[in-house]
């Protein structure tokens, strides 16, 4: 027997707003019943594959980040997914990227949640 993961859950002050956001970076849609000012909600993963993404309005977050998540692009490259982000409203955390062309950029949304942008598949595959 072993576990799946349901969802990830992300503490914020306005789960709409947040969820709205995120849905923009990964090309998710929001489940139709969330609406502004509701206490949650939920990023569908596309055609039931993957993990819901769980946004949850909390009096006081339990830590720095309420979640990390890692991406990588579906396509193109990692350089070119950190702008696009950043053009979405995303802030820069630090650039952890390394002359041999490994490593990631972290970023924050616009709560200051942090998260990484790492190399995608094809970079990866190209660099072997």
């Amino acid at each position: 027997m072993s576990a799946q993961i349901h969802c990830v859950t992300c503490e914020t002050d306005d789960p709409y707003a947040l969820a709205s956001w995120w849905a923009e970076v990964l090309d998710r849609k929001l489940h139709d019943d969330d609406h502004p000012g509701d206490p949650e909600a939920v990023l569908v993963a596309p055609d039931g594959h993957g993990p819901d993404l769980l946004f949850v309005r909390v009096g006081e977050r339990h830590g720095k980040g309420a979640f990390h998540l890692d991406l990588h692009p579906a396509d193109g490259t990692r350089d070119a997914e950190v702008e696009r982000l950043l053009g979405l409203g995303a802030t820069l955390v630090a650039d952890r990227r390394r002359p041999d062309g490994t490593g990631w950029v972290v970023l924050a949304d616009p709560e200051g949640n942090e998260f990484c942008v790492c190399r995608g598949p094809a970079e990866r595959a190209a660099a072997h």
